[in-house]
């Protein structure tokens, strides 16, 4: 997966007059990619994919490298879909589904030492980038605008 092939319309970042965006309006991809949550997302997916990598298949019982490479992946395209759009409840979404990836990439680094696949060094590094990733994701939902939404018939789940 190439992190920089997500596509977003610059022309939704600016205004008629070609100002700057409005807070709660879409960020361009540029703007997007410079979050610092998204950097962490990319450093997971590549610490991610590095450890699986020393995973033996054969001794991969519950199938955890490609979960693992499932979870890191949408860490980022997630957050590019929170990005690429500006209403509250869809960002919220995406946010949820961030939380429980990275949740489940946790779990997923005891399977590793469970099934003693890997060294605990390298876990331990994944461990720590999940941890800086979670306290980045905090500040970021903080920033999203609950006043900035519409009813979209499914019920208000995130009043």
């Amino acid at each position: 997966m190439n992190f920089e092939d997500f596509s977003f319309d610059p022309e939704d970042d600016f205004d008629a007059q070609g100002g700057s965006r409005q807070p709660g309006e879409r960020r361009d991809r540029d703007e997007v990619f410079s979050l610092p949550i998204m950097k962490k997302a990319k450093d997971i997916y590549q610490i991610t994919r590095a450890l699986v990598e020393l995973i033996d298949e054969e001794k991969d019982e519950f199938m955890t490298r490609q979960f693992m490479l499932e979870n890191a992946s949408l860490l980022a395209s997630k957050i590019a879909g929170a990005e690429g759009g500006n209403l509250y409840s869809l960002r919220m979404e995406n946010a949820v589904i961030i939380k429980l990836n990275a949740r489940e990439l946790l779990t997923q680094t005891s399977v590793l030492l469970m099934e003693e696949n890997v060294n605990k060094e390298y876990v331990d590094l994944l461990r720590q980038a999940i941890e800086e990733f979670r306290l980045l994701f905090i500040d970021w939902v903080s920033t999203f605008d609950k006043g900035n939404d519409i009813p979209d018939g499914w019920g208000n789940l995130f009043g």
